[in-house]
């Protein structure tokens, strides 16, 4: 029994299967990827760089293998949409996590500084002599 509406659709061939197998298998290595750097990373900024990167690329690779498999209507657009989305939300939504922790007054690794910013301390020259 056929459900109504429904319309039958022919199975991918070999060559799209090995692309979204493919494509499946780079997200997922792109997610572990950004998984084990929020788990390992030392500070806030280092864990928003790992999951806004990798997971963007991971989501990514996964829509796109979803985009590859469906094709490019219905379900495929949808895929595609959600890549457009994901290019455009990450960059600003790690910006703006990134702000709020410096507001806050969440600290750098020591010797680096927010862009802009004058150190408090001038760094010394690499020759260690002072130069007026």
């Amino acid at each position: 029994m056929t459900m109504a509406g429904a319309i039958a659709t022919a199975p991918p061939g070999p060559l799209v299967s090995l692309l979204v197998v493919a494509l499946v298998v780079v997200g997922s290595f792109f997610l572990t990827v950004g998984t084990i750097g929020l788990l390992r990373l030392p500070n806030v900024y280092n864990r928003l760089h790992a999951t806004s990167k990798a997971t963007t690329l991971g989501a990514s690779g996964i829509a796109l293998a979803a985009w590859a498999y469906f094709g490019p209507g219905g379900a495929g657009m949808k895929a595609l949409v959600t890549v457009l989305f994901l290019f455009l939300t990450a960059p600003t939504g790690g910006h703006m996590i990134s702000r709020a922790a410096q507001r806050m007054g969440v600290e750098f690794e020591e010797g680096v500084t927010w862009p802009g910013r004058v150190d408090e301390t001038p760094e010394q020259p690499a020759d260690g002599n002072e130069h007026d």
